[in-house]
């Protein structure tokens, strides 16, 4: 199962991601899309990176995640930071949400290339599309097939920290379009560490798979850019981002 254990140390971990950059990055496609956004669902939120940022800009904005222990965590730093900000326990392939019109619809960091079958993502565009207003902005990002299988494919990465080592082999089948990702994890407890291990599954998406799903599900209007950039995203991208409007 993946981001059980690992979910109480995955900020420590993340803690070179600029957030704020991400935000800050966010504000500008709605901005350059013209879109009133007022309220927002994020899909696959994980410890709440982005949703409490954007809960501090008063945004009415939800979080959904499967997994419960990331969630805990969010949980524990919006009373730590004094914000309200609610979040729900779902599978968003199982997406049980019945608020409409929603101005924009959110998924970050990768929440995507979990997926790993077409007809789950599939079924999450198309019920993103009919939870959204008309004119509704949905924005995601994806790491890209360039990144998946040429950069993180068939390497090991590793780092030894303070109180936290990590062994990161990861092996890339070219015919699933998958990577598999083997995580080894040491924190220290004391004069001793603990071990534990994860294994973690994403999917390469090429661009044109995504825009065809995305054209399937009733979205006409797609722009595709690349790493924080308004440049389309080309073959060296190594972060893709999806601005969708209904």
């Amino acid at each position: 199962m993946q981001y059980n254990d690992f979910a109480f140390i995955y900020d420590n971990l993340m803690d070179n991601v600029d957030y704020d950059k991400w935000v800050e990055y966010i504000e500008k496609i709605i901005k350059k899309e013209d879109v009133q956004v007022k309220n927002i669902l994020e899909l696959a939120c994980g410890t709440g990176n982005l949703t409490i940022p954007f809960a501090k800009k008063n945004y009415d904005i939800l979080g959904i995640d499967i997994s419960e222990e990331m969630l805990s965590v969010a949980r524990e730093k919006c009373i730590d930071k004094g914000i309200e900000v609610v979040f729900l326990n779902q599978d968003m392939t199982e997406l049980d949400f019945e608020i409409y019109n929603l101005d924009c619809v959110l998924c970050a960091c990768d929440g995507f290339n979990y997926i790993l079958e077409n007809e789950d993502i599939q079924s999450i565009f198309d019920n993103v599309y009919g939870l959204l207003k008309q004119k509704g902005v949905f924005i995601f990002d994806i790491s890209s097939y360039n990144k998946l299988s040429n950069i993180l494919g068939n390497n090991t990465f590793g780092e030894n920290r303070e109180d936290i080592t990590y062994i990161w082999e990861n092996y890339f089948d070219d015919e699933s379009d998958m990577v598999e990702m083997n995580l080894a994890f040491f924190t220290r407890n004391g004069e001793y560490y603990q071990k534990f291990e994860e294994t973690h599954y994403q999917r390469a998406y090429k661009n044109h798979e995504i825009i065809k799903m995305l054209k399937k599900s009733g979205f006409e209007y797609i722009n595709v850019y690349k790493d924080f950039t308004f440049s389309e995203a080309d073959e060296e991208t190594e972060r893709v981002f999806f601005v969708c409007k209904k």
